[in-house]
């Protein structure tokens, strides 16, 4: 049976919703979309509640003008900006020696319970990158395993419990329900990654507008995840600063001539900030400067994130680049520049029936990422903001009742059913005149050694 659902991008520039129809086979067809400015949203953070829920409603009013649905609950992105991350593992026993949901549940939840979680963070997501069972390490999927001893080594991603308050009221001042939160970089890498490059590793570096974020994902689940306020907004600043130009003419000469690689022999007639009259001459090669050095700071960092986790050699995948700024010319090369020995490409959302041409940009990796995150493409075995496991497998009864013997073999079924009557066979007739009566003192000795006989078995 189909169901539909709705995905919320609460993004720094632009607030976007889609409203898609997943089918019986986990299909996803978009049905509608809408895109509002963002308002009260600054560096990822909602600074004023009012404004941002506005800028909700008018999105999702959009896109279900066009999808013809009145759907209210949504799956809702959240910044990186308000979260934080560690590690943890836990370990149980297995008693009925069949690893079984309930088991996987319990030592996800036994590694939640052992980790270090601060009084004013809430769970956001707790992702397993490793099981190990009895002395096995590196199992892919302990589903049905026979152990007796279990081990699971989760990725806990946090989040301030005041930020997510500030969303949920942000989304119920729009009329809307929340189903789930999601990390916007978590759903960014969903959307832009290969099944090859998760199971051999890669990063997924998402530079948006005020934000950008670095995600190393290594066996189809986030190993590391970090943050940084920076993103193609402060080139339009720094723009805007440098040559004395109003910000809307900063970020139209960033979009036009913005190039890493090449610099045109050209001269720009720039307006002056407060001055109508005269113009500023500025040469394409100080522009090419200004987001040379604005860009290569970023990336530097993000650069220098990958080296403290360790896990710089585990990524073999190399690099994929999503978000807004990717529309820069130049930024794989330059990108590869700053990461030597890593292959970088631009990660585009994948495809799905009926996607608007618009939504097919980098800059929409986070909010197609939802929509396949509620298709089911999150990490199996992940614990989520409502507490909930997620996984594809069909839980076992627990009843007696429900179990059905239709896959026992043939031999075992025939010997549970009653045998046939002997249809050659005469009954036998036992006639009571025959027994000995207890009365009859020529059985006295009899009827002792009954007596005797029923007084040792109890």
């Amino acid at each position: 049976m189909s169901k539909t659902i709705l995905a919320i991008d609460i993004g720094s520039i632009n607030t976007k919703a889609v409203i898609a129809e997943i089918d019986e086979f986990n299909e996803i067809k978009v049905l509608g979309h809408g895109i509002a400015k963002s308002q009260g949203v600054k560096k990822g953070i909602i600074t004023n509640i009012d404004l941002a829920s506005k800028s909700i409603r008018k999105a999702v009013n959009d896109a279900r003008r066009i999808a013809g649905n009145n759907i209210s609950s949504a799956v809702v992105s959240i910044s990186s900006a308000y979260t934080k991350s560690t590690n943890s593992i836990g370990i149980v026993n297995i008693p009925q020696k069949d690893i079984t949901i309930k088991e996987i549940n319990r030592v996800m939840e036994t590694a939640l319970y052992n980790a270090n979680i601060p009084k004013d963070y809430e769970v956001l997501h707790v992702l397993p990158y490793n099981f190990k069972v009895d002395e096995q390490t590196n199992i892919e999927d302990p589903y049905n395993m026979n152990a007796s001893r279990m081990e699971v080594e989760a990725h806990i991603i946090i989040a301030q419990k005041s930020s997510l308050s500030n969303i949920k009221k942000a989304i119920i001042s729009a009329g809307l329900e929340l189903d789930a939160i999601v990390l916007d970089s978590y759903a960014s890498a969903i959307a832009t990654m290969s099944h090859d490059e998760k199971v051999l590793g890669v990063a997924v570096l998402d530079l948006g507008g005020q934000t950008s974020s670095i995600t190393l994902f290594k066996g189809n689940s986030i190993r590391y995840n970090n943050y940084l306020p920076v993103g193609s907004n402060h080139i339009t600043n720094d723009i805007s600063i440098a040559l004395h130009t109003p910000l809307e003419v900063a970020e139209k000469v960033k979009r036009e001539f913005g190039n890493l690689l090449e610099v045109e022999d050209q001269i720009l007639e720039l307006p002056i900030i407060g001055d109508t009259e005269n113009r500023n001459e500025i040469p394409l090669k100080i522009i090419q400067d200004v987001i040379v050095a604005r860009v290569e700071e970023l990336l530097y960092i993000l650069s220098k994130y990958l080296d403290k986790s360790n896990l710089r050699d585990r990524i073999s995948s190399g690099i994929i680049l999503t978000g807004g700024m990717t529309k820069l010319k130049g930024i794989r090369e330059f990108t590869q520049a700053i990461f030597p020995g890593l292959s970088v490409r631009i990660g585009y959302p994948a495809e799905l029936k009926g996607l608007f041409d618009e939504l097919k940009d980098p800059s929409n990796a986070t909010v197609i990422g939802l929509l396949l995150y509620k298709a089911g493409k999150n990490t199996q075995y992940e614990i989520d903001n409502q507490k909930r496991l997620l996984h594809q497998k069909e839980e076992l009864h627990d009843s007696l009742s429900d179990i059905k013997l239709d896959n026992i073999g043939s031999k075992k079924s025939k010997e549970c059913e009653s045998p046939p009557p002997r249809v050659n066979e005469q009954p036998v007739n036992i006639i009571f005149d025959d027994l000995p009566r207890i009365d009859d003192s020529s059985n006295s000795d009899f009827v002792t050694k009954v007596k005797n006989w029923i007084k040792q078995l109890f």
